[in-house]
């Protein structure tokens, strides 16, 4: 029995009180029931109407990790005193919740000093365990002095500000001092790594100690993602690192979060104020900072099109006039006048709001209407979370639970709970909306969008369209679908119909453009009724729905994938395909997306990186319609969105291997981290040549430099072989399985080593072997096209050296141009057009002969054969380069290596805009005569082939 804990007479409830738990919340009853001696004799010391202090919270941490000798326990008792202590501590905290014997400051408060001291045990814990292997962490400091290196842990989020809830995760990040190395001596028994090492093993232990799920369940949830650079960086960073992204990659999103930052436990004062002196003008500009707005407006869009993805319309804290909106109407305000107003620096969100009430940015009025909704929704927040210890915001749709909910917060019923919630809910809409809301305005000034005179401008739509095209319209204006409608949504459709009508008028001197566009904007016009929230979209963004037509006349493509995804409309609304990220951009966007999933919810992470792709696909698509920009440009954005979400689901999925498995060993004998995890993928084909198109799947090999035979870190250990396996199994299903989203990309693996009958991962050695003593030849063709894409640096740096040495071998002009004619053959035989479709004139622009498939293996037999004497040619992956670089060199005629880039890029284009139009690659050979022609007069040189007859034959 733990030292403190009062062992007479224990604590016996009243039947009514006991009836409060057990309706308020099935899982702290079970505590009850299950461990009523133990639960009654906690709460004899610590009584429900009692709140308990920062050093009694310390007292039962050291109570509950001691052993029977009242010595520090080890590792698996502490962790199991610590879930013991977080169970009763949570039937306590519930219960006192539904009784109403404590306030929710005085919940959160009690709720984030359990997690403070939590913390700071296990930093304390696991450093000088580490200290006993390695020595005390060092650098040199400014002075020259050898200097003992610390850990600052910064809580974020509801920790940061101290406002925990009953099941909320908690948000960390890690920054130590300097770049250094132990003090480790082997004649003491220690042995010396760098601070790095130190600080990510440091790390690892804390969570494990918190996150770790056993058998007596968890303490705290961790989440490391809002570090800098999110997933898969390094799990620490040191100070003059975070300068650095402070001040060259922070973005206006990362302001909202650092506002919350919190430094947990002791640390020296000289290090606490060089954090805070990072800190402070990153979140606090001393100007008035109108920018944040605009970052409130992305982050508000961001969230809303999640919530709309899931359908997710019972979110207390997402939804419209949530817990979300109100914390961001008091951090805009922080973070705009913050600077001017030093008072505005604190973090818990009543306190700020009472402030800008104070200061006069909040009028009175609104500020008793967000105070009170504030605390009615996270009274709700916790009665949700009570229910079943789950981290959710989401209200119960089991008629039982809904009933419990509504008595637990003293409401007659659920509909008396509900209208409770949709005042509260309004009241934070109507400010929210004010601060983000930017409503269209026809460019037009003559434009009349009134209701009133829509039959005028009917009339002259219907002189535009075709008879077949105003029977379309009327017979919607007539379904059942359009009948059916709520009145919400019919007043919806209402308000976007003379948007919709002034966006075809727009083009009324193109009537086959809006005659195209009509059917297809009709088919998107069914499938957003049932979701009207995108009618408003349209009624409020009148100019970009005139680009919409133009888009849908373009492309039948298009114009399904809106229909299937109307979550996808917001993108082309609000016009993000004028600019199209870079890879640096795109990651972000992706990061912040992931920030809204829970570690364990593997259905939203679907959702995520599906509706992520489509989304930057169609900016993609609708900027290749619309803005006609150069094919490069296109497959490189193309590219870099398949690189990002190849990123993202290697990073997530090896965090959830690691957390079922723990880490494996690398070759190096210690365990991986997440910045080094030892496996890296590698992308072929159009992956691998930058040139990806819409439809294109993705060609993957997975490497890894870890030891194969070596057991995992973690209780249920594995052999690293299997630990690899799986995270290509888990990566695979993130990428591959089909959803209501679809799927984020085709995954083809056929050209790993030994191709469906080879291990879907392998080891660089392996894979060298392979690629030296058994790989055909066409296997180094498709080297020729293969980068690395993402993962341990040292393991892409390994395959980039291979790729190389591999690349690079000696090969006679006669053996590369024999093996590259034979795989040609095969190919044209197999995927060219058959004897009817020449004799009708067709030409397949990719496998007939003078098509792409032509050019690319020129470009690889100029690698393959020149590459021992040219080590340059195999630094490139793609056709373009690789022609510039033989060029360059000296290889072939300027003129030769410029016509095939020509008629390369010629092609692809043309395969985009059909591949945009849903036709075949099969086209009239007549259109592409010229080109073809001068694609087989240079494979005829260049392959030494003599005549036309020769050539033809090559393929008879």
């Amino acid at each position: 029995m733990p030292s403190r804990v009062n062992n007479g007479t224990d604590y016996q409830p009243t039947v009514e009180q006991l009836q409060v738990l057990q309706t308020a919340s099935e899982f702290a009853y079970q505590i009850w029931e299950s461990r009523t001696v133990s639960c009654q004799t906690f709460l004899r010391s610590y009584p429900l109407n009692s709140t308990l202090t920062r050093q009694q919270i310390d007292d039962l941490i050291q109570d509950y990790t001691l052993d029977e000798n009242y010595q520090l326990a080890d590792e698996i008792k502490v962790m199991s005193g610590l879930r013991h202590l977080r169970t009763l501590l949570m039937m306590r905290w519930i219960w006192q919740d539904a009784l109403q014997t404590i306030s929710l400051e005085q919940l959160t408060d009690e709720l984030s000093e359990f997690a403070d001291g939590c913390i700071s045990f296990a930093k304390d814990y696991t450093y000088q365990h580490l200290v006993a292997k390695y020595g005390e962490p060092t650098f040199i400091n400014e002075q020259g002095n050898v200097q003992i290196d610390d850990m600052a842990i910064m809580a974020m989020g509801k920790l940061g500000a101290q406002e925990l809830n009953l099941s909320s995760d908690i948000d960390l990040i890690f920054v130590h001092q300097a770049r250094g190395e132990t003090n480790g001596n082997k004649a003491k028994g220690t042995r010396s790594i760098d601070n790095k090492r130190f600080m990510t093993r440091l790390g690892q232990g804390i969570i494990k100690l918190l996150d770790n799920k056993t058998a007596d369940g968890f303490v705290f949830r961790v989440d490391m993602r809002l570090r800098p650079w999110g997933d898969g960086s390094d799990l620490a960073i040191h100070l003059s690192a975070l300068q650095k992204y402070f001040t060259m990659h922070g973005r206006a999103w990362e302001r909202f979060a650092w506002l919350k930052a919190r430094v947990v436990g002791q640390i020296d004062q000289p290090f606490y104020e060089e954090i805070q002196a990072l800190i402070k003008p990153f979140v606090f500009r001393y100007y008035v900072d109108y920018s944040a707005f605009s970052a409130l407006r992305e982050m508000k869009s961001l969230i809303q099109n999640q919530v709309a993805q899931r359908e997710d319309l019972d979110n207390i804290k997402l939804g419209a006039g949530g817990i979300r909106d109100i914390e961001f109407i008091v951090q805009a305000f922080q973070l705009i006048y913050g600077g001017r107003h030093p008072q505005l620096q604190i973090k818990p969100c009543l306190q700020a709001m009472q402030v800008l009430c104070e200061l006069g940015y909040l009028e009175h009025s609104t500020y008793e209407q967000l105070q009170a909704a504030y605390r009615f929704l996270r009274r709700l927040e916790h009665a949700i979370q009570a229910i079943n210890d789950q981290q959710t915001q989401r209200l119960p749709h089991d008629e039982q639970w809904q009933h419990n909910l509504a008595v637990t917060l003293n409401f007659e019923n659920w509909h008396a709970l509900l209208d409770q919630l949709n005042r509260h809910r309004e009241s934070v809409n109507v400010p929210f909306e004010r601060m983000v809301t930017e409503r269209q305005v026809p460019d037009n000034e003559d434009t009349d969008l009134e209701p009133e005179h829509l039959d005028e401008q009917i009339a002259r739509l219907n002189e535009v369209l075709t008879k077949e095209n105003r029977e379309v319209l009327q017979n919607f204006w007539q379904s059942k679908m359009v009948a059916n409608l709520s009145d919400e949504a019919r007043g919806r459709l209402d308000d976007a119909y003379p948007v919709i009508v002034h966006a075809l008028l727009a083009h009324q001197e193109q009537q086959q453009l809006a005659n195209t566009a009509l059917p297809r904007l009709i088919s998107l016009l069914e499938a957003i009724c049932r979701r009207s929230i995108y009618l408003v979209m349209i009624a409020e963004n009148p100019n970009a729905t005139i680009e919409l037509i133009p888009m849908l006349s373009a492309s039948p493509w298009i114009a399904k994938e809106l229909a299937q995804y109307p979550v996808l409309l917001d993108t082309f609304l609000q016009q993000r395909y004028r600019h199209l990220p870079d890879k640096r951009e795109l990651r972000d966007i992706l990061r912040q997306q992931l920030l809204r999933v829970e570690p364990n919810d593997e259905e939203e992470l679907l959702s995520v990186l599906r509706l992520f792709k489509k989304n930057q696909v169609l900016a993609v698509a609708a900027s290749d319609v619309l803005a006609e920009r150069p094919i490069m440009k296109v497959s490189d954005s193309l590219t870099y969105i398949a690189e990002v979400v190849l990123e993202a689901a290697l990073e997530r999925a090896f965090a959830e291997i690691v957390n079922r498995y723990g880490y494996p060993i690398g070759q190096d004998g210690d365990p991986v981290t997440e910045a080094d995890c030892g496996f890296a993928i590698i992308g072929y084909g159009k992956l691998g040549g930058l040139e990806l198109s819409y439809s294109s799947d993705l060609d993957l090999v997975f490497l890894h430099k870890i030891k194969e035979q070596g057991m995992t870190t973690g209780e249920k250990s594995v052999s690293g072989m299997k630990f690899a396996a799986r995270l290509v199994q888990k990566l695979m299903n993130y990428l591959n399985t089909q959803t209501r989203d679809g799927r984020a990309y085709e995954i083809d693996m056929r050209l790993r080593p030994s191709g469906n009958a080879g291990m879907m991962v392998v080891s660089c050695h392996a894979f060298e072997t392979y690629q030296m003593d058994k790989a055909w030849s066409w296997e180094h063709q498709a080297l020729v096209r293969a980068r690395a894409i993402c993962g341990d640096r040292r393991v892409t740096a390994r395959f980039c050296d291979i790729r190389r040495d591999v690349l690079s071998l000696p090969r006679t002009l006669d053996q590369v141009r024999s093996e590259v004619t034979s795989m040609r053959i095969k190919m044209q035989k197999h995927l060219g057009t058959s004897q009817w479709q020449q004799e009708a004139g067709k030409f397949h622009l990719k496998q007939d002969a003078g098509g792409i498939v032509d050019i690319e293996f020129l470009a690889q037999f100029a690698v393959l054969a020149y590459s021992h004497e040219y080590p340059s040619l195999t630094k490139w992956s793609d056709n373009v380069r690789i022609f510039a670089e033989v060029a360059l060199l000296g290889i072939w005629d300027d003129q030769v290596c410029q016509d095939l880039t020509d008629a390369y890029l010629r092609i692809r284009a043309a395969t985009h805009q059909l591949a945009l139009s849903e036709q075949s690659l099969l086209v009239d050979e007549s259109l592409w005569q010229e080109t073809r022609a001068l694609v087989q007069s240079q494979w005829q040189h260049l392959m030494g082939v003599e005549t036309d007859d020769e050539y033809r034959n090559l393929y008879d």
